[in-house]
């Protein structure tokens, strides 16, 4: 089990991730990774195809959210066809899941949070625990959050967009909780090795959290994966790890200063 994090390590987390971002004028809604209302596999043999629409998250709801995360609004579809056999309790569950996401989309939380609360008690779905999770999330109830989105793992073990949101959640509950942080964006990256915005975020975190020759790994994964701004990141790592072992006059020298981001 990891430790806590330090006071100081915590700070750092949300101070230095929100530095590193970029604003956005998006809304929460659109920001997290979220199913959208796909059909309810009736079986483990059924795969999620998943489609993005590439978004940053919001400047707008709190100073302490870490901005800095690119994440993605997934839709789910099946891979598979679906049996003939049509379960009238899986298509209750399905019309309850539909109406949550409608609700989510327009911003009416309360209403998304019952309709996929009555598709969860028809039958456990991970759809509906995810986007109970981003529920949850909106109206800060970060503890209920990282619980419907682990429930939601235990259904879905490799979804790499939960480990994701579950990662801000830990960024952003009190106490902050960067080593878990840590710990789920890893397993993102492990999940989905060649999403550059997941090794964006997990150096992010890896930096606030002192771990410089890691962070500086992921940012170089990240640039090579496309997110040009990582660049300037990959810049000041260096520096901060050569200042460390050398002293301030060699990063001078070189001319790997850091360079402050506006």
């Amino acid at each position: 089990m990891s430790l806590p994090a330090t006071t100081t390590a915590a700070r750092a987390a949300r101070s230095a991730l929100s530095r590193q971002s970029r604003p956005s004028s998006h809304t929460l809604t659109s920001t997290l990774r979220s199913f959208s209302s796909s059909p309810i596999p009736s079986s483990s043999s059924f795969l999620l195809e998943t489609r993005s629409r590439r978004t940053n998250f919001t400047s707008n709801i709190s100073k302490s959210v870490p901005k800095h995360f690119d994440v993605s609004k997934k839709y789910a579809t099946l891979t598979e066809k679906a049996s003939s056999t049509v379960d009238p309790a899986e298509e209750e569950a399905q019309k309850h899941l539909e109406q949550g996401t409608n609700h989510l989309e327009n911003g009416e939380m309360e209403l998304a949070k019952r309709s996929y609360l009555k598709s969860l008690e028809i039958k456990q779905n991970s759809s509906a625990l995810f986007n109970l999770g981003v529920c949850h999330y909106h109206e800060r109830e970060l503890e209920l959050a990282i619980q419907a989105w682990e429930k939601s793992l235990e259904l879905s073990p490799e979804s790499s967009d939960a480990h994701t949101n579950l990662a801000s959640a830990y960024v952003l509950s009190k106490p902050s909780r960067p080593d878990l942080a840590v710990e789920h964006l890893k397993k993102a990256a492990q999940i989905n090795p060649k999403d550059a915005e997941v090794q964006y975020n997990l150096a992010a975190v890896l930096e606030a959290c002192e771990q410089l020759e890691e962070a500086l790994v992921a940012y170089k994964r990240a640039f090579e994966g496309g997110i040009a701004r990582a660049e300037q990141n990959i810049r000041n790592c260096t520096a901060k790890i050569l200042g460390a072992k050398y002293g301030p006059d060699v990063t001078g020298d070189l001319g790997l200063g850091a360079k402050k981001e506006e």
